[in-house]
């Protein structure tokens, strides 16, 4: 057999390739199946050891941890002085060490924060103003911060017992989800940016994704492969459909993608990635998955390339659903994989040893099979290797929650244990909520990144669950045989209940678990710049109920004041009860998940609730109360609006439900009644909303006009959300021809 191959391989170019690539993957799925006999830390130990070989001098990530300071407190530039050194200096981890400056300190410095990393570094900044100082840090949408508290130059408290050191339990803090792109920063420009990664740094953010810019890359690789510039307008989707685009789930819709753009994103590409190399931060850069343009399968007729079925695009339009999936056991996949790895290397430099790739999410693979399912895992793997012989593959293990009648035990070992040892890194995805790690075996002996969801659809809704999040991690990472090495935040969409991203940027660096009460005075005392004893027992209120979810339920923003009506009042509910069952079944979409929320009681639609809210609107009312010790604040001002939301969303719940009682009884003047108490309260909450601009769509609008750059982009970006009528309009109509049917009975 040896030497048959040989000959063949000595007689035939092409088959050497592809007689080599086959081998090469027989060799992985043969190492990958030898025993285990060392630790996830010793596993990974390897790549974290390159990875720390390719951050920039000390020099460089101390004046960007600088620049970071000097963006929040430009004040005390001269305050602090920060230094970084050897992980030897803490234990092996990375850390950070905060202690009194050993010098003069007139006018110049009076804190020293030493660490690992620029990122270690930020992150002592933020535990120091935090917790000596009582300043808080929040997105400029939830509030912005407060450093108020702060005392001037010359008054910093000092630090006692010779300091603070704090190390990592994990060595990663992840940050993104593959769809955090277009729900939440599609229209960011470079300034906006630069905040973010600020907030990432002060957070201790060691791990974000780096997706930004990736069409320019996917242009030049595909057009080596005659792909033209008019192929790539019907692949890829519009701006703020990129992230679904991406994925495979539609293609065209929104699009084309300006030459303008491509350019402008892969500048905003680059000043990314640098901030963040400066940082001392990995990026984690997009792979490929098999996603590939309609007119690839006419260049290579051959290949193994297959049409995928709709996806609830419009109408099942093929102009704009069903994409083409390249198998990965076909040889074009590595040579693609490989080349658009080699493009960004090429591109933005040897930044990272880490990729992202999804090709079976919420896409499965044709057949059960375990050896084919190995050979395919190894085939992406391999396209990864290939472009970098380092290269390390980071999965969403979201898979094996959406499709677990397909992912069983075996096909998972089969995918997990198709590369080798220490070189995927699975994202527990869901694990604040349903964690796949406790059974699964640890991911059957695969490291993984435990992550926070929390949010699908960049939905708006106060909702949590603080004691999973303040005991999860820590009870993952001190588990029998834990292959953990991480921690993560994995929200789909941003810029919402800051208490909950707070504490889960804490577990980074929490070894035991947050007594979480005790924790929130503190939260709150920082968040409003002092202490007021109205807001102290509100929190103690919001943490038992609308931050204590405990029923496991994926989304919680169901509420019938942000649904299309569905409930057709021409239908006649006595004759036909099977069809008025169906009209009440509502559908929440969020990219090709699909969750049902069945009516529980009864045959009327029931929005899901999960906490009284009579206890909710009691928080309500002592928030009001504190109003006059915390005028001025803006903290607090985002919190009483958005709690206010809140309250009015769940009331508005039960006045539609009213309504359609009222048609039921037949009675017109109560269904007046409720149907007008709806509508107000709509206009309301509008008017509410209004009052804060955090909360405003035209703040999104806005930005989306900035980024345009002549008349024909500024047409394009303006989101299909223009239209000359609203919820209220909608409900109008609904309950007016409620009304109608009533009279003429």
């Amino acid at each position: 057999m040896a030497v048959a191959i040989i000959r063949i391989l000595n007689n035939s170019p092409t088959m050497k390739f592809i007689i080599g690539d086959v081998l090469i993957i027989i060799f992985i799925l043969f190492i990958t199946r030898l025993p285990q006999s060392f630790s996830t830390t010793e596993a990974i130990q390897p790549s974290l050891t390159r990875l720390d070989s390719k951050r920039l001098s000390p020099s460089v990530q101390e004046s960007a941890a600088k620049a970071v300071l000097g963006r929040l407190l430009p004040t005390h530039l001269l305050s602090f002085h920060f230094k970084i050194v050897s992980k030897d200096v803490c234990g092996g981890q990375g850390c950070f060490l905060i202690e009194n400056y050993d010098g003069p300190t007139e006018n110049g410095p009076e804190i020293l924060i030493k660490g690992t990393t620029a990122v270690e570094i930020a992150s002592g900044l933020h535990w120091y103003i935090k917790y000596f100082c009582g300043a808080h840090v929040s997105w400029d949408k939830t509030g912005g911060v407060q450093l108020a508290s702060v005392p001037k130059p010359g008054s910093l408290p000092l630090v006692k017992d010779g300091g603070v050191l704090i190390q990592r339990p994990v060595p990663w803090n992840y940050y993104q989800n593959v769809v955090t792109s277009s729900y939440s920063y599609v229209w960011w420009d470079w300034e906006r940016w630069e905040k973010e990664i600020d907030w990432m740094a002060l957070q201790g953010i060691n791990l974000p994704l780096a997706f930004s810019g990736q069409e320019a890359i996917w242009q030049k690789v595909f057009m080596g492969f005659n792909i033209s510039m008019e192929d790539l307008n019907d692949f890829f989707g519009g701006p703020a459909f990129l992230a679904w685009a991406r994925m495979g789930n539609l293609h065209t819709w929104g699009g084309p993608l300006s030459k303008n753009w491509l350019k402008q994103q892969l500048v905003l590409q680059k000043k990314i990635l640098s901030r963040m190399v400066e940082l001392g931060m990995t990026p984690v850069l997009p792979s490929f998955s098999g996603n590939v343009p309609a007119a690839l399968k006419t260049i290579f007729p051959t290949a193994n390339i297959t049409r995928l079925g709709d996806w609830n695009t419009v109408d099942g339009d093929p102009h704009w659903c069903c994409t083409y999936l390249l198998n990965p056991s076909d040889p074009l996949f590595v040579e693609i994989g490989e080349a658009f790895i080699k493009m960004q290397i090429k591109e933005y430099g040897d930044v990272t040893d880490i990729y992202n790739c999804d090709t079976f999410n919420e896409n499965s693979p044709p057949t059960n099979d375990t050896i084919y399912i190995s050979s395919l895992g190894a085939a992406v793997y391999k396209a990864m290797s290939n472009g970098d012989k380092d290269a390390v593959w980071l999965m969403q293990g979201w898979l094996f929650y959406s499709d677990s009648t397909f992912w069983k035990p075996p096909q998972m070992k089969a995918l997990l244990h198709s590369v080798p040892v220490g070189k995927m890194i699975v994202l527990d995805l869901f694990a604040d909520v349903k964690p796949i790690w406790a059974t699964s075996s640890q991911f059957y002996g695969t490291p993984y990144v435990w992550c926070l969801l929390h949010n699908f659809g960049g939905n708006i809704e106060m909702y949590g669950t603080l004691d999973a999040i303040s005991s999860g991690p820590v009870d993952a990472r001190i588990s029998k045989n834990s292959t953990m090495v991480g921690v993560g935040m994995c929200m789909e969409g941003i810029e919402q209940n800051p208490v909950v991203y707070e504490l889960m940027s804490e577990m980074a660096f929490r070894k035991e678990k947050v007594q979480v009460l005790e924790w929130l005075k503190t939260y709150t005392h920082r968040r409003y710049g002092k202490s007021v004893q109205q807001i102290k027992e509100a929190w103690a209120i919001l943490y038992h109920t609308v931050y204590n979810c405990t029923d496991r339920i994926a989304d919680h923003n169901i509420d019938f004041i942000v649904k299309f009506p569905d409930w057709d009042p021409s239908i006649n509910f006595g004759s036909r009860p099977s069809k008025l069952n169906s009209m009440h079944t509502f559908r929440l979409r969020t990219r090709s998940r699909r969750f049902s929320f069945q009516e529980r009681s009864s045959d009327l639609p029931q929005a899901h609730l999960w906490y009284s809210t009579h206890e909710v609107v009691s928080a309500l009312k002592l928030f009001l109360a504190a109003g006059n010790d915390l005028a001025g604040s803006l903290t607090y001002r985002y919190d009483l609006v958005d709690l206010t939301r809140q309250v009015l969303s769940k009331l508005a719940n039960q006045v539609y439900l009213d309504a359609i009682n009222a048609f039921r009884r037949k009675d017109v003047k109560a269904l007046n009644i409720h149907s007008q108490k709806f509508i107000q309260l709509i206009k309301d909450i509008d008017v509410l909303l209004a009052s804060d601009d955090n909360f405003l769509l035209g703040t999104w609008l806005e930005s989306a006009k900035l980024l345009a750059e002549n008349p024909s982009e500024m047409r394009q970006f303006k989101p299909l959300l223009d239209f000359d009528w609203n919820a209220a309009e909608v409900i109008f109509i609904l309950c007016d021809s409620m009304n109608g049917m009533l009279e003429r009975k």
